[in-house]
């Protein structure tokens, strides 16, 4: 099902599309979340990374409670935009091969990550309530919680010295 295609044909169609979308990306990302884990050289960038794969596998939960709370079958749909970030961050981290630049390139990476992941469940928090759906609404509302406080901190990681160390 394409964003524009026939088979969303109601408000709630679009939620439950939009839904099966952060699902999708949530999967993506708890799949290249190791491989981050693994090239980050950093000790509180891998521990950052490390914190939020757990996080990644709780939000997947959560989506999938909303899915059940909502009536809605669990299945994802291909999302063309979390597959290009990540694509590009594989471009990009196997290209450099100075480790203090590398994870600069992966808090951007990953902060690309965080901002999209931001505006969807952003959406999805607004169309819930608009839906009246206030209790699915509550359930996504940790997630972003989280989702900000993991860009705050790979900020914090990425302006506390690992940009200066890479520069």
């Amino acid at each position: 099902m394409g964003l524009f295609t026939k088979d969303i044909k109601t408000f709630d169609d679009l939620f439950v599309h939009q839904l099966q979308d952060v699902y999708y990306a949530e999967q993506q990302i708890l799949s290249a979340l190791p491989k981050m884990i693994e090239k980050a050289t950093a000790p509180e960038l891998k521990s950052a990374f490390q914190h939020h794969l757990k996080e990644t596998e709780e939000h997947v939960r959560r989506v999938e409670q909303v899915f059940e709370m909502h009536g809605a079958e669990k299945k994802s749909a291909k999302c063309p935009a979390i597959n290009g970030i990540i694509q590009e961050a594989n471009e990009v981290a196997g290209d450099i091969d100075d480790k203090q630049v590398l994870d600069a390139a992966l808090i951007a990476s990953a902060q690309a990550v965080e901002h999209y992941e931001m505006t969807r469940y952003g959406t999805l928090i607004a169309w819930a309530k608009q839906l009246g759906r206030a209790d699915c609404a509550a359930v996504l509302e940790k997630t972003l919680k989280e989702e900000k406080a993991a860009d705050s901190k790979l900020n914090g990681l990425a302006e506390g010295g690992v940009n200066r160390k890479a520069a």
